[in-house]
């Protein structure tokens, strides 16, 4: 297992930088997207996000490391959770991309910027690893 991103404060602080994914788990259970097609919506969502907030401070601090970058993909059951989710972190004005596969027009994940783990592990708690 890698080291965790982490940051250092002022202070001499490591904080543990990671990004959160949340994606539909009914896309492979009830409407039966191939596995590829579902990691690709992750995918996306991530590169999107990174993207939007290229020059954020804690993003350029995820990107200094490549190869310890922390991602953490968790499951969501449905569209409607996934919106609840998305209506939570913009009242928390936590920053993401909410990935919508066209042609279908179907929002399949939201990827947040990368956090300071402690930032926005709370508001994600009750979401499990996606399998």
């Amino acid at each position: 297992m890698h080291q965790n991103q982490s940051e250092v404060t002022a202070t001499g602080a490591v904080l543990n930088i990671v990004q959160y994914i949340l994606v539909r788990g009914d896309l492979i259970s009830k409407l039966e997207w191939p596995l590829g097609a579902v990691v690709a919506q992750a995918c996306h969502a991530s590169s999107a996000a990174i993207h939007l907030f290229y020059d954020d401070p804690v993003t350029q601090s995820y990107l200094k490391d490549l190869d310890n970058m922390h991602k953490v993909i968790l499951e969501v059951p449905h569209e409607q959770e996934l919106l609840a989710v998305e209506k939570a972190l913009l009242s928390k004005e936590i920053k993401f991309k909410k990935w919508i596969e066209q042609p279908e027009n179907y929002p399949t994940c939201i990827a947040l910027k990368p956090y300071v783990k402690t930032d926005v592990q709370k508001l994600l708690r009750k979401y499990k690893m996606l399998k």
